[in-house]
């Protein structure tokens, strides 16, 4: 028993030798959401503390990021977040990917997908309260139809492609 535990404690240090990269891409703030929306300073500050952790260049890295191997399970789940929806590149989207993007956010906040669960546990000041949701849920739509406005998308476009 004390030989597995201490090949248990000897693996779990030898983990902390694979560390992960915390680097964030460059951010160019004339291509971020957020700009290029001209979004309000309260959704601003909604968004950023709900969703840019994980959907955008500008992740802060929490401390148990340092330890593996939730160090890689984050990595892995901020990779797979910004290959999704990355709001600090959303200007380089075409207006019909913006308009799903943006259609797409809103469902899943408005269904209770977003900000994901696992993610609230250590992150309180990311929970959205009702009201917040429904706020920002009408905001995503409202950039949503204001792109497909400007861009002549029509909501038959919206629809996912039958295979």
């Amino acid at each position: 028993m004390k030989k597995i535990l201490l090949a248990l404690i000897g693996a779990f240090l030898v983990l902390q030798f694979f560390r992960i990269d915390k680097t964030n891409p460059p951010v160019d703030k004339k291509m971020d959401f957020l700009t290029i929306k001209k979004t309000p300073e309260n959704l601003t500050k909604m968004i950023k503390s709900a969703c840019y952790d994980c959907h955008s260049n500008e992740t802060v890295y929490p401390w148990y990021a340092n330890v593996q191997p939730f160090g890689w399970f984050l990595k892995d789940h901020i990779d797979e977040g910004r290959r999704e929806l990355n709001f600090s590149t959303f200007a380089t989207y075409e207006p019909l990917r913006q308009a799903k993007k943006l259609n797409k956010a809103a469902k899943e906040v408005k269904e209770g997908e977003m900000p994901l669960e696992s993610y609230l546990l250590m992150h309180k000041e990311a929970k959205l309260n009702q009201e917040q949701k429904e706020l920002l849920v009408t905001y995503l739509l409202t950039m949503k139809d204001i792109t497909m406005m400007q861009n002549g998308i029509s909501e038959e476009e919206l629809k996912p492609k039958q295979k």
